[in-house]
Parts: C-alpha cells; sequence; structure tokens
C-alpha cells in the first residue's frame, strides 16, 4: 500500500486511523471492540497501515506552557540565493534546533515559514540572534508572535 492510495484505505480503516490519532495509546482490544472485529483482525489492519506509511508513529503530545516553551513564533525566511545548496544547507541547518517545530518551503514571497516554540519574547531574540539569523543563505526574516492559539491539532481528516 501506498501512503497516497486513498482508494485500499475502507471505512474501517478510516475508523481506527480516527480512533487511533484521538487516543494512540488505546489498546489493541479496546481499539477492536470500538471497531466491532475482532482484535487479531484489527491488529492485522493496524499492522498493514504501519507498513504502508499511513501511520508514522506514536507519540505524547506535551503541554508547551508546562515545560516552559509557552511562546509560539512564526518566522518568514527570505533567503539570498535559490539555488540547491543554498537551499540544501538551510534545510540541514534547521533539523538540529529543537525550538524549530516545522519548517516548511513556501511559494510565494519568501522562501521558507518557520514555526518554533521558546519560553518568551526575550528568549526568542536570545535564538534569532544565536541561529535564526546564522542560518544559512538568510538574507531576510520576518516575525510573528502568536497572541492567541486559535486551534492547533495534529489530527487529519480521514
Amino acid at each position: 500500500m501506498k501512503p497516497d492510495d486513498l482508494e485500499e484505505i475502507d471505512k474501517i480503516d478510516r475508523k481506527i486511523l480516527q480512533i487511533l490519532q484521538a487516543d494512540g495509546r488505546i489498546s489493541n482490544l479496546k481499539l477492536a471492540e470500538t471497531i466491532g472485529l475482532s482484535p487479531t483482525a484489527v491488529l492485522a489492519r493496524t499492522q498493514r497501515l504501519q507498513r504502508g506509511g499511513i501511520i508514522v508513529g506514536y507519540e505524547a503530545r506535551l503541554n508547551p506552557t508546562k515545560i516552559g516553551l509557552g511562546m509560539t513564533v512564526f518566522v518568514e525566511v527570505l533567503l539570498d540565493r535559490t539555488t540547491s545548496g543554498v537551499f540544501d544547507a538551510f534545510k540541514a541547518a534547521v533539523q538540529v534546533h529543537g525550538e524549530i517545530m516545522e519548517c516548511h518551503l513556501v511559494a510565494g514571497g519568501f522562501d521558507y515559514l518557520i514555526k518554533l516554540r521558546v519560553a518568551d519574547m526575550q528568549a526568542y531574540r536570545e535564538f534569532a540572534g544565536r541561529v535564526l539569523w546564522q542560518l544559512p543563505g538568510v538574507r531576510e526574516t520576518r516575525t510573528y508572535a502568536v497572541m492567541e492559539e486559535v486551534k492547533e491539532s495534529t489530527r487529519l481528516p480521514v
């Protein structure tokens, strides 16, 4: 099964995916009871979804405020050159910084959109000077500090 072969994911698979997105720690027995299949059948389906790359992992979601990372910042990054070497160096450099939660190459008026988490504005200022502005190829950045999280989800609509 290829990850983009949605025709191979039936209604039961979708239900399994919905439940696992809501509770990745649910036991196979409870999942089977909820779905209405045998535990063996549900386990086989879940393993097939994992092998096919549909389920890519399980993790604990943490409350960032409770661990001292209460500020979310989005940063637009414009590179000085858009060559494969600059892109490769930039991509490699962002991988090693845990504060950077997401980094996306985008179409439009800038090259990358970064989402990061820090303790506060002072921590962001320090990170920007020490890391962000030193990333390979960075010509210009625009920062957007989040004032209120209206919606945040990792769940995909299946």
